[in-house]
C-alpha cells in the first residue's frame, strides 16, 4: 500500500479535474506517481501518469565550467513562468549543494536530481574509490533535504558492461549517469550499487515518499542505435525493479529514450508499458533526427508529441542548445514551450477534457477576433502578444496577413453577422 497525503491528493485532483479516488487508484496500481517529498511543502505538487495531463520537466544545473547559482535560479524562474511542471537539477559544478538548497527554498514545483552526479563531484573522495555505502548515503542526504524524485540508474548490471564494447552502436553509452556507473563497475569489477542495494533505496524512498525514476543508462544516443539489445536488456531489468518497489509501497516511473526514429516511437512506448507494468513513462525527447543541432527543441517536440500520443506520461524538455553547450535563459524558455506544445497536442488526442476545452475556447475567441482571450488561453501569451503588436494598432480586429480579406470577417459580412 502506497501512503498518500489526502490534502495534496485533493489539490492535484482539483487541478486535473479528476476525482481524487481515481488518482489514488492509479497510484496504488503503479500507473500514477505523486511527486512530493513528505518533508517538503510546495505550491504546485503534481502527479504523473495514466488519465492525467502530460507533464513537462525542465533541466537546469551547474557545470564544471559554468557555476553561477544566480544564473541557474534565473533559469528556474524562466522555466516555471513558461509552464514547466517539474524541474530537475543536473548540476555537476562545484556549487552543486548550494544551488540545490536554493532551489528547494524557492521552487514551487517538484524537484528531481541524479544523485550519482554529486558522488562524481565529491572533492574529498575520488569517485572510483567510492563504496556501496557512499552511494546509499548520498540518496539519504538528498532525501532529508526534500528532493522529490531521484533518477537512479539501477537497471544496468555488471554483466551488461561486458556487452557494451562488443555491441555495434555508434554511441555506446550516452547517459552521463550511466557512463559514470559503467566506468565505476569496470574499474572496480563490482556490481552496480544502485542494483545490489536496491532494497536500501526502497527503504529511503518509502520513508520520504520519494518517487524512484529508474534511469535508462543504455538509452540510444543516436537514431541508428534505437531499440537495440542493450536498451531492451536494461528495460527488462527495470520492469523487475518496478515490481519490487511497488510491492514494497514505493512509487516508480521509468525513463526512456532518447534518440528514436518516428516509426519506432509507438513500439517503444508500448514495449515499456508492457514490460514495466503500466508504470508512468518519462521520455527524454525522444529526438527523431540527429541532423538538427540548434533546433533540437523542435526534433524533441516532434518525438515527444508522438510518444505522449501513444501513452508516454512525462516529457523531458530539450533546448536548442542540446549537444552544443549549457542552455541559457532563452534556450530554457524555448525548450519548455516546445515541450508544452507537444504535451498539449497529445492531451487533445488522449481525450483530456481540459486540453480539448482550451482549444475549443481559443478557436471561439479567434472566430470573434477576441485577441485578449486568445492571449490568455495560448501556451506562450507574451510571445503571441509581441507578435501581434508588431503589425497593427490595437483597434484593428484583423491581422496583417489577410487584413480586409479575413475569411472570418468576409463570411460575417456575407451572412449579415457580426
Amino acid at each position: 500500500m502506497i501512503r498518500v497525503n489526502n490534502d495534496i491528493l485533493g489539490k492535484i485532483a482539483n487541478n486535473e479535474g479528476v476525482f481524487a479516488d481515481k488518482i489514488n487508484e492509479g497510484i496504488q496500481a503503479g500507473h500514477i506517481v505523486l511527486l512530493n517529498n513528505n518533508v517538503r511543502v510546495m505550491d504546485k505538487p503534481c502527479a504523473v501518469g495514466k488519465g492525467l495531463t502530460t507533464k513537462v520537466n525542465a533541466n537546469i544545473g551547474l557545470s564544471p565550467e559554468y557555476s553561477d547559482v544566480k544564473t541557474e535560479i534565473a533559469k528556474l524562474d524562466t522555466a516555471i513562468k513558461a509552464g514547466a511542471d517539474v524541474v530537475m537539477d543536473l548540476s555537476t559544478g562545484p556549487q552543486l549543494k548550494s544551488l540545490r538548497e536554493e532551489i528547494l527554498t524557492s521552487c514551487p514545483v517538484p524537484l528531481g536530481t541524479v544523485p550519482v552526479y554529486e558522488l562524481a563531484c565529491n572533492k574529498s573522495k575520488r569517485f572510483f574509490s567510492m563504496d556501496e555505502d557512499d552511494f546509499i548515503e548520498v540518496l539519504q542526504k538528498q532525501a532529508e533535504e526534500g528532493v522529490d524524485f531521484f533518477t537512479v540508474h539501477s537497471g544496468i548490471k555488471l554483466e551488461t558492461t561486458k556487452l557494451i564494447s562488443t555491441n555495434p552502436r555508434i554511441i555506446n553509452v550516452v547517459s552521463r549517469g550511466g557512463a559514470l556507473l559503467v566506468s565505476w563497475m569496470i574499474k572496480n569489477q563490482k556490481e552496480n550499487p544502485f542494483y545490489s542495494r536496491f532494497d536500501d533505496i526502497i527503504k529511503i524512498a518509502k520513508k520520504y515518499d520519494i518517487v524512484l525514476s529508474l534511469g535508462d543508462s543504455l538509452r540510444p544516443g543516436a537514431i541508428a542505435d534505437a531499440t537495440d539489445q542493450l536498451q531492451i536488456r536494461e528495460l527488462l531489468v527495470l520492469g523487475e525493479l518496478q515490481k519490487r518497489a511497488l510491492s514494497a509501497g514505493v512509487q516508480v516511473m521509468i525513463e526512456g529514450p532518447g534518440h528514436v526514429p518516428l516509426d519506432q516511437i509507438e513500439a517503444n512506448v508500448k514495449l515499456q508499458k508492457s514490460i514495466c507494468n503500466g508504470a508512468p513513462f518519462y521520455v527524454l525527447g525522444p529526438l527523431v533526427t540527429d541532423a538538427a543541432p540548434g533546433y533540437d527543441h523542435i526534433t524533441g517536440a516532434i518525438g515527444g508529441a508522438i510518444a505522449a500520443w501513444h501513452g508516454a506520461d512525462f516529457l523531458c524538455y530539450v533546448t536548442p542548445a542540446e549537444h552544443l553547450r549549457l542552455p541559457d535563459d532563452d534556450d530554457v524558455h524555448r525548450g519548455v514551450i516546445a515541450s508544452k506544445i507537444a504535451a498539449h497536442a497529445a492531451d487533445i488526442v488522449k481525450g483530456i477534457p481540459s486540453a480539448i476545452k482550451r482549444d475549443n475556447e481559443i478557436s471561439k475567441a479567434r472566430a470573434k477576433r477576441d485577441w485578449e482571450t486568445q492571449f490568455k488561453l495560448c501556451l506562450d501569451p507574451e510571445t503571441a502578444r509581441k507578435s501581434r503588436e508588431k503589425s497593427l494598432p490595437e483597434e484593428e480586429d484583423v491581422c496583417s496577413m489577410c487584413s480586409e480579406f479575413c475569411s472570418i470577417k468576409v463570411m460575417e459580412e456575407a451572412c449579415g453577422k457580426k
